[in-house]
């Protein structure tokens, strides 16, 4: 199979592309968390990449956040990727909610 072939997303499901992140991170208090620690119910934030038609509350370059135990995972030309359903969504994050919307600024 080669990786040339078009992708075509069903239904409610999105394709996301997790950042470049190694997983580490820092606490407010300057504290280096290594990504081996255990961290309860921790959600994660991805890029959309490719969407279904079905699908009405994000576009493609929007950052949605999710669980990442709810996901399937899958590796297309050499890249690794995410299957999510819409309704597994928790937030979505892009410049074109601004406008009108309430909700916090991240």
């Amino acid at each position: 199979m080669t990786s040339a072939l078009p992708i075509k997303m069903l239904n409610d499901r999105i394709l996301v592309r997790l950042g470049d992140e190694d997983g580490e991170r820092l606490s407010t208090g300057g504290i280096l968390i290594p990504a081996t620690a255990q961290v309860g119910k921790r959600l994660t934030w991805a890029e959309v990449v490719a969407s279904g038609p079905n699908v009405r509350n994000m576009e493609l370059g929007d950052r949605v956040l999710f669980n990442p135990e709810d996901r399937y995972e899958v590796e297309v030309g050499g890249t690794d990727y995410i299957i999510l359903r819409e309704r597994d969504v928790h937030a979505v994050a892009a410049e074109r909610l601004e406008e009108g919307s309430t909700g916090l600024y991240l």
